[in-house]
């Protein structure tokens, strides 16, 4: 199925992934909305199949984590009105895959499929950005007395200009 056929494109699911605990997770509101359910019926179902969902599958998080690091970038209500009463869940890559076998639409299965190239999509860019700061190091080091004076420049640039001794301006004269 290409990019164009896709039910969810594979860059809306990039821009849910995010990382929290040095893992790059889902969050259970996201993946409701991709699937089309309610969170509170994804989360159901993963209560009802919770042996297929072992820790490094989902966590949830703490109430220190929802609040600091995620409460600005989800819409949330007061609780009192229906709003989200518990930290969300977050789900790992394979957390995600488990979930197709525990909802069993055919939207899910798709939706599903894009959410696995996406993780891979992102594997690879990580992949080519870590083999690019290593060949960046390498060349710093083989040129680096070619180019001393270069960097030596370049770090003359980024440090923070002196502080004026005093007042610059004209003063008119006193009366």
């Amino acid at each position: 199925m290409s990019d164009e056929q896709a039910i969810v494109p594979v860059e809306r699911v990039e821009q849910r992934i995010v990382v929290i605990r040095g893992e790059r997770v889902m969050l259970d509101h996201d993946l409701a909305e991709l699937y089309g359910v309610e969170a509170k019926v994804l989360n159901q179902a993963v209560r009802r199949n919770a042996s297929r969902f072992p820790g490094d599958f989902m966590f949830q998080l703490t109430d220190a984590e929802f609040a600091e690091c995620l409460r600005s970038q989800i819409v949330t209500s007061n609780a009192g009105r229906g709003g989200r009463r518990r930290p969300p869940y977050a789900f790992t890559e394979q957390g995600v895959a488990m979930l197709s076998s525990v909802l069993r639409s055919p939207r899910a299965i798709l939706v599903n499929i894009e959410i696995m190239r996406a993780f891979v999509r992102l594997r690879q860019l990580m992949s080519s950005h870590k083999d690019l700061l290593r060949r960046l190091d390498q060349l710093e080091k083989k040129y680096d007395d070619q180019f001393s004076v270069v960097f030596k420049a370049l770090r003359e640039l980024m440090r923070p200009a002196d502080k004026p001794k005093g007042k610059v301006g004209f003063l008119p004269p006193k009366k």
